[in-house]
């Protein structure tokens, strides 16, 4: 089994998140944040959710604030602009780091699966992508600039 499913990340209220409820299903995982010029994408990511979500897709939000204090807010804040201006209904977690000594066990797996360009594995920016197919596997990675509808056919794929 893969250890992606032996992640327990906190939501909102900072409760457990297990991920192995998500086993059978394909995963997005993007780090959010709410005042950047990427904020935008919210929207195709709800389009994604809405599209698939009864198909098998889970886009799952991690906000963070690393990258030039563009998430200032409370975990609870922060849910409550991404529901009120993009109609976002994935989850949205609790704030954490994705980058350095304190980054989440989540981040810390998913960038030790799959490096960036040139081998790097540090999160260069808000709203890169992580995609995770149904056995748990990290299957790409996509940069702050790709749009979540571009990461369609490759859902649309792992989802068959």
């Amino acid at each position: 089994m893969s250890k992606f499913y032996e992640l327990t990340p906190l939501d909102k209220a900072g409760k457990p998140f297990p991920f192995s409820d998500l086993k059978g299903k394909v995963v997005l995982i993007v780090n959010v944040a709410s005042k950047c010029g990427f904020t935008p994408q919210y929207k195709e990511l709800e389009e994604l959710n809405k599209k698939y979500a009864d198909k098998g897709l889970q886009v799952i939000g991690f906000p963070c604030n690393q990258f030039a204090s563009q998430e200032p807010g409370s975990s609870e804040e922060i849910a409550s602009f991404c529901s009120l201006n993009y109609g976002v209904t994935f989850p949205v977690l609790k704030k954490i780091d994705v980058n350095g000594d304190k980054a989440d066990d989540v981040y810390k797996y998913l960038k030790g699966e799959k490096s960036g360009l040139l081998g790097l594995t540090r999160i260069k920016w808000n709203f890169e992508k992580f995609l995770v197919d149904k056995e748990g596997n990290v299957v790409e990675r996509y940069s702050s600039i790709a749009k979540p509808a571009s990461i369609a056919p490759k859902i649309e794929e792992l989802l068959k």
